[in-house]
């Protein structure tokens, strides 16, 4: 029997429930404002389902996906769906505009495939375009400006998703349609929606197409306000007609290249029609027990994702337990040498060897776990990259997926800050990516996130910058078990790595496992960055170990499906308003 889940008030956006033991979900209410989460009576459950589910970061996206689903639709088809949606719903992160990582896993054959629909550089990119007239990093041209632009890879992605790995049910027009709605009839503005406008009202008001969608009278939109985005809606009904010929040749890559130009940019047209997506060999790892299977480079995500578990493999977290100061102090210590080494060896893999072999190697993690002291922090300077040759042999949204079949889809997508640029390219509704600030302006030199850069992630023509987009999907006795993934930049890979911990080291639920806070060090600045939620007692036993404790923002977006013996469970990160978890 198909069972579309209710939810309890409000909590549904959150793709989790509230619940005193005995009380029934529908009979969850929020706490008031200003309360926890959580009491000590209260625990996180997830969604539960028997289908198939969609977990994402806005709830019209995720009831898109399952409709999609329940219409026969496999779970590429319903990913494809949930992604344009996603453009029109979440304007500060899905996009059209930008690119991402896609891992899809097909149950029949146990194949998994990466497909890379990163943006790449325009063929007039150069090494040095981001330096000021003294040679040093200038964030204005990389961050700011028409030059911060790369080629956009989502339609070519998305597409190539359906075409080689759809169920052939659903044409990629059909998949297109609800976008086209959403984007022309319009969508409130409430939660996320209403909550990024604000922060990013200046940013839009700089570019006349997007002040005339998102502000009103100078304003951003408001909560009762309804945001209608006609030019994004014939930019879609374009790609629905023509297929990704019909954002990437024609009125609409004329106008983008246009409008990149105007803002100093350099993109043209023929980089638009030459762009595409690569399908590469998926990297795979393991973790007590668990198979891994993770985004290659240029991703670090998957690399640095597999490296760190294989250090902490050697510990036993279970008996620390969740949450313990010896817990968080070795998770900090297993992240810093995974970062250096980072800022060393990774880039585009189609122009730099990356060792990534060397660097997800078992042997080569044992020796970064012999130089942590349990019970002691080492500065950064006392951390440099290794040497993994011998051993070779924020702006941005997730959303999981998950079929009857047992296919499933991770996918992250990103216009690096929140509405990209700012800018809309006029005519289009489009909003640009400034994902070329992800590449190193000159080695060592950091990016918007505190990132270090090496040579290996240099600027070049048709490169593709690094990203800490980390898509992946775990498996046990060759079953999917969890299809997880989150935004968060440069604490991409560590959110991820703790859903991944506290589900398999702590049995946690995967509503408990991504409401759980989180640390993060990416070992330079030399700085351990926790959420709010740990006691002060370990803070203070954290910085009685040596780190240099900062209570931080939130971060991540954690969206997430968990197999489990009752069936399919999945949670949406609560950190922001309106994600949603929707199972049938």
């Amino acid at each position: 029997m198909l069972t579309r889940m209710l939810f309890a008030a409000g909590l549904a956006c959150a793709g989790l429930v509230l619940a005193d033991p005995g009380t029934p979900c529908a009979q969850a209410s929020l706490p008031a404002p200003g309360q926890p989460i959580l009491s000590a009576q209260a625990r996180l459950l997830p969604v539960l389902a028997q289908e198939g589910m969609v977990a994402s970061q806005e709830r019209h996206a995720s009831a898109v996906g399952v409709e999609i689903l329940k219409r026969g639709g496999n779970a590429v088809d319903a990913a494809v769906a949930t992604g344009f949606a996603l453009a029109v719903t979440l304007p500060r992160a899905g996009n059209l505009g930008g690119g991402g990582f896609m891992l899809v896993h097909l149950a029949r054959s146990g194949e998994t495939i990466a497909i890379d629909y990163r943006e790449t550089a325009p063929a007039a990119a150069t090494r040095d375009m981001f330096l000021d007239a003294k040679g040093e990093p200038d964030s204005v041209k990389s961050r700011d400006s028409g030059l911060s632009i790369g080629v956009p890879g989502t339609v070519r992605g998305l597409a190539l998703a359906h075409e080689k790995y759809g169920s052939g049910r659903f044409s990629l027009a059909q998949l297109l349609e609800p976008a086209v709605r959403l984007a022309r009839e319009g969508i409130p503005v409430e939660d996320d929606l209403a909550d990024s406008l604000l922060p990013a009202a200046a940013r839009l008001a700089r570019f006349p197409a997007s002040a005339a969608i998102f502000l009103k009278d100078g304003q951003p939109l408001r909560r009762g306000d309804r945001l209608v985005q006609s030019d994004l809606a014939l930019t879609l009904e374009a790609i629905r007609q023509q297929g990704p010929d019909g954002f990437y040749a024609g009125r609409v890559a004329a106008e983008i290249a246009a409008a990149t130009r105007a803002a100093g940019g350099i993109m043209t047209e023929t980089d638009l029609a030459a762009y595409r997506p690569v399908i590469r060999p998926v990297l795979r790892g393991s973790y007590r027990g668990y198979e891994i299977r993770a985004m290659p480079p240029p991703s670090s995500g998957g690399v640095h994702l597999i490296q760190i578990l294989n250090i902490l493999e050697g510990f036993d977290l279970a008996a620390s337990g969740a949450g313990a100061a010896r817990t968080l102090h070795l998770l900090a210590e297993a992240m810093k040498p995974a970062y250096a080494d980072r800022a060393a060896f990774l880039g585009d893999p189609d122009r730099v060897t990356v060792p990534a072999r060397g660097l997800t190697a078992k042997a080569y993690a044992q020796v970064l776990r012999a130089a942590i002291d349990p019970e002691r922090a080492r500065p950064a300077d006392a951390v440099a990259p290794g040497n993994p040759l011998p051993h070779e042999g924020d702006q941005t949204t997730h959303f999981s997926v998950i079929d009857r079949e047992g296919n499933a889809v991770s996918n992250t997508y990103t216009l690096n800050f929140s509405y990209g640029m700012g800018m809309v390219a006029a005519g289009t509704g489009v909003l640009m990516n400034n994902e070329l600030d992800d590449f190193a302006a000159k080695p060592g030199a950091q990016n918007a996130y505190g990132l270090v850069g090496g040579e290996a992630n240099a600027v070049a023509a048709g490169a593709r910058p690094l990203s800490s987009m980390t898509p992946v999907i775990l498996l046990k006795d060759g079953r999917v078990v969890l299809v997880t993934g989150s935004p968060g930049g440069s604490r991409i890979i560590t959110t991820v790595l703790q859903v991944v911990v506290n589900v398999i080291d702590f049995g946690m639920n995967i509503a408990e496992a991504i409401a759980a806070p989180r640390i993060h060090h990416q070992w330079k600045p030399d700085v351990l960055l926790v959420e709010r939620g740990l006691s002060p007692d370990t803070l203070a036993l954290l910085a009685q170990r040596g780190h240099q404790v900062r209570l931080g923002a939130t971060s991540g977006s954690a969206n997430s499906i968990l197999i489990t013996p009752e069936g399919i469970t999945g949670a949406a990160d609560p950190r922001q308003r309106g994600t949603a978890a929707i199972g049938y």
